[in-house]
């Protein structure tokens, strides 16, 4: 698995290629602060990934991220995020603990979190702003904490070394984690900034649940968040077919 260092770095390699088109291997060292070598080694691994052409001194743009904004993908499928939410909500516990990744899956809970007036003294640490101001309509009962990091707008997200490391900082109870795929028995992200916050909600929870819908179920993408066998628990809705999940991870089918 690749180190989140790694990850956030060919992250920015790739925004090089995605906003000129095209970059050079020696302006990607300078801009990225590492050696040619390394920028070379980047490129292998996103030319093998399908996202870039490399060609003499550099590479060029082959295709963009699969990636839309949360408020586009909170409309897809919105009543199957909704019972997702619900379910994954009722897991948190009074007096608890929770990192809560962004997404509009994520979001969902948020929202059902917020509607749980019997929960108590719940803190949830995320790095999502429209979750953190979601969250704010229960801030007599839940206690936010915002990582703080660099600003995605897509995602509202906030991400880069000053976000995990605020996570590497606490342990929680509970992380509760979205993706965009799952497929050869590993959950997957399709944004690696928001990959490497995840991995750290991840070894920072004691326990840990996935929140996805069917549609997730065999999709690829570039980052790798986690083997799903670390997940005790996937709740999910929709149409589950052809999905073994790994001995220990209960499948939760919300309705």
């Amino acid at each position: 698995m690749s180190s989140p260092d790694g990850v956030a770095r060919r992250a920015r390699l790739l925004a090089l290629v995605e906003s000129a088109g095209f970059v050079r291997v020696v302006d990607a060292a300078a801009e990225l602060w590492v050696s040619e070598v390394t920028v070379r080694a980047d490129l292998r691994d996103l030319e093998r990934d399908g996202l870039v052409r490399r060609v003499h001194g550099g590479a060029v743009r082959l295709a963009p991220l699969r990636e839309a904004s949360v408020e586009a993908t909170a409309e897809q499928d919105a009543d199957r995020k909704r019972a997702i939410g619900v379910a994954a909500a009722s897991l948190v516990r009074s007096g608890s603990s929770v990192m809560l990744d962004v997404g509009s899956t994520t979001h969902a809970v948020a929202e059902a979190l917020v509607e749980r007036d019997d929960l108590r003294d719940v803190v949830v640490v995320t790095n999502g702003v429209s979750i953190a101001l979601a969250l704010e309509r229960a801030a007599a009962r839940l206690t936010v904490i915002v990582t703080g990091g660099t600003l995605r707008p897509l995602q509202h997200s906030l991400v880069d070394a000053i976000a995990v490391d605020a996570v590497r900082g606490l342990r929680a109870d509970l992380a509760i984690i979205g993706c965009t795929g799952i497929a050869d028995g590993r959950v997957m992200n399709v944004n690696l900034p928001e990959t490497a916050v995840k991995r750290a909600m991840i070894e920072a929870s004691a326990e840990r649940v996935l929140v996805a819908d069917a549609s997730k179920l065999g999709r690829r993408d570039l980052g790798v968040v986690a083997d799903l066998s670390e997940f005790g628990t996937l709740v999910t809705a929709g149409p589950v077919r052809d999905f073994t999940p790994p001995e220990g991870t209960r499948v939760l089918v919300a309705a």
